[in-house]
């Protein structure tokens, strides 16, 4: 017992009668009989059905069809621990003990709780950190987290809310109210389980142009991938030349030929599942499609593209398409997977001689190298060691708008700092960049929060990686995030890499147009002349563009100093603003200003650093 139990009697928790009988001497001998569950490797956990003792006070829950109700208790404190699982367990409740915070998400993985009752304050990584985990995880994000705390602040069980928590139970805690708190929100998640396995009905097509609707297509690959084994081809068909075809015809008329390409397109792909995915480009499941079969389809879709003519006499056009394709495959964890996969085959079929490539996953180039950095990483979320920094992005034409750029910081165990260049790209194809990328917006939202409570808002800049924004869940998360911080859409910018937007334009503009409805803007980086970065400010709801940073020595280069003005000019004509990107000396501002930019970003104004108090309204340029 420690000393503060002694010097606080009445906060310890009182275990339900006959509990402790187990332990006593003169208790019949107990075996338990051990769940038919894999094991969790670990010397600190231990699977449990109901004790040979229930309290006779306590409501036996009765028999379910999906099995017993299973609750995985992560708790540092072995007597607190104990007294939950004889609880839970003497109702006729799984549980499952897990004293190390860092093993709870490898014990759910094999546990499979149907609800995690967790401490809040526990040494390493606290619950609100595994929380995050757990919400980032694709198969464990929906399992209910409720957390004990004897943390009477309102504040700190406000920021459980925020994080993710469903919800929270004051220490100490009855044995009745606790079986009840856990019983009602298992009862609610095995419920919203079954409703999310339940076959729908078959979405019915679109009246007008005779296919699916992209969200009903988005499920459809997301069934495709959760069956077993797993079969089907995704094709992305890209109508060539979209955009000189639109000024040729006008838009009423573009939009009657792409109605009757996508018809066209239905008719070739027979049975298989078609939807538009934008104004000039098609997405079609082919659910029983494998093996050589692949590439004939996908030749038939291109051929019979192109052998048709639309429209009539002089005004008749033939379409080309580029297609990429996918087999669906257990490297997929979900439809925004599948379909980033289906843009970067595209990618590659825009430049192929036959117009079609195959998905092609990337290697990483030093598998040790990476390794080593998603380890790191991992570390570095399990000991808090990540920190945000901030570089004021200022008005050329002057303005006292707080706004500044967010830029992620990792300390090592040796206390050194290091940018996200030197670590992010590592971790393209790992889970932990979702995580990371749901760390940063929660300080950014807190940040922002603490800031328009003092009545002294501003505006945050924050990369986002297009991976975390495809999940299912990531846009409802942030809505309700934004709504809980009672913070106003316009005080976040998304921040999105040239390259990145590039190969997964479809899924970001599902999430941009979700975001824009709450005011969230998005802010285009790294940005550089070209045919492909032309045509994404049209597709994307863009309020920002941010230039390479190449351009802030285009003084050095007089062709370079026209493609920069060219940049700038359309922006403008788009109704975009502009950023000069890492600005380090007065000559590159000064070009800059004589191009036309609006905003200025680099050393030249500030440094990056972990503050907020840069003065903006005595910047001078």
């Amino acid at each position: 017992m420690t000393v503060e139990a002694i010097r606080h009697p009445r906060r310890a928790e009182t275990p339900p009668p006959q509990h402790w009988r187990r332990w006593g001497a003169d208790a019949p001998a107990f075996e338990p009989v051990i769940a038919d569950v894999p094991a969790v490797e670990s010397a600190t956990t231990q699977a449990k059905t109901a004790p040979a003792y229930p309290d006779p006070g306590l409501t036996i829950i009765p028999q379910d069809p999906a099995g017993p109700f299973r609750v995985l208790i992560a708790e540092d404190d072995p007597s607190q621990a104990k007294f939950a699982e004889g609880v839970l367990a003497g109702t006729g409740m799984q549980t499952l003990i897990v004293d190390k915070p860092a093993d709870v998400i490898a014990a759910m993985e094999k546990f499979r709780p149907d609800l995690v009752l967790m401490d809040l304050h526990m040494p390493g990584l606290d619950g609100l950190a595994i929380t995050n985990r757990i919400r980032a995880h694709e198969r464990l994000m929906h399992t209910p987290v409720v957390f004990l705390t004897g943390d009477p602040d309102p504040e700190r069980q406000y920021e459980v809310l925020a994080g993710g928590a469903d919800d929270f139970l004051n220490k100490p805690i009855r044995p009745r109210h606790l079986v009840a708190a856990v019983l009602s929100r298992v009862q609610r998640a095995r419920r919203l389980a079954q409703n999310r396995a339940a076959p729908t009905q078959a979405p019915s097509a679109n009246p007008l142009t005779g296919l699916l609707e992209r969200s009903d297509l988005i499920a459809l690959i997301g069934n495709a991938l959760s069956a077993e084994p797993r079969q089907g081809t995704l094709v992305f068909a890209e109508i060539a030349g979209a955009e000189r075809l639109r000024e040729r015809l006008g838009y009423a008329a573009y939009e009657a030929l792409m109605i009757d390409a996508g018809r066209h397109v239905q008719s070739l792909a027979e049975e298989c599942s078609v939807a538009r995915l934008n104004d000039h480009a098609f997405v079609i499941l082919a659910s029983a499609l494998s093996g050589s079969d692949v590439a004939a389809f996908a030749r038939g879709l291109r051929d019979g593209l192109a052998q048709r003519a639309f429209g009539d006499g002089i005004e008749a056009v033939r379409l080309r398409a580029s297609l990429g394709v996918v087999v669906l495959d257990a490297s997929f964890g979900d439809a925004g997977a599948a379909l980033d996969a289906a843009e970067r085959a595209l990618r590659a079929a825009r430049v192929a001689p036959t117009g079609i490539a195959d998905y092609v996953a990337p290697q990483p180039e030093a598998p040790a190298q990476a390794q080593s950095a998603a380890d790191q990483v991992r570390d570095a979320l399990a000991e808090n060691r990540f920190e945000l920094a901030y570089q004021p992005i200022v008005a050329v034409a002057g303005g006292d708008e707080p706004q500044y750029q967010t830029l992620l910081r990792l300390r090592d165990a040796e206390g050194h700092l290091h940018a996200a260049a030197q670590f992010l790209p590592a971790l393209e194809s790992n889970s932990l960049l979702s995580e990371i990328d749901h760390w940063v917006l929660e300080r950014v939202l807190d940040t922002l929060q603490r800031r328009y409570h003092e009545q002294r808002p501003l505006r945050l800049f924050v990369p986002q990686s297009p991976r975390s924004l495809s999940r299912d869940d990531y846009a409802d998360w942030l809505l309700g995030a934004l709504e809980v911080h009672g913070l106003p859409g316009h005080a976040l910018v998304v921040d999105l890499r040239l390259a990145d937007a590039l190969i997964h334009t479809v899924t970001l503009q599902q999430f941009c147009q979700r975001m824009m409805r709450a005011g969230v803007q998005f802010c285009l980086s790294h940005y550089e002349q070209g045919r492909d970065a032309e045509a994404l400010l049209a597709q994307l709801p863009l309020g920002y563009l941010r230039l390479s940073p190449r351009y802030a020595n285009a003084q050095a280069s007089s062709t370079l100093r026209d493609e920069m003005r060219g940049v700038i000019d359309r922006a403008h004509r788009q109704g975009l603003l502009v950023i000069g990107h890492q600005i380090e000396d007065p000559q590159a501002a000064a070009n800059l200003w004589m191009s036309g930019i609006d905003f200025i970003q680099g050393n030249l104004v500030q440094r990056a650093s972990g503050d907020l108090e840069f003065d903006f309204h005595s910047a001078v340029l």
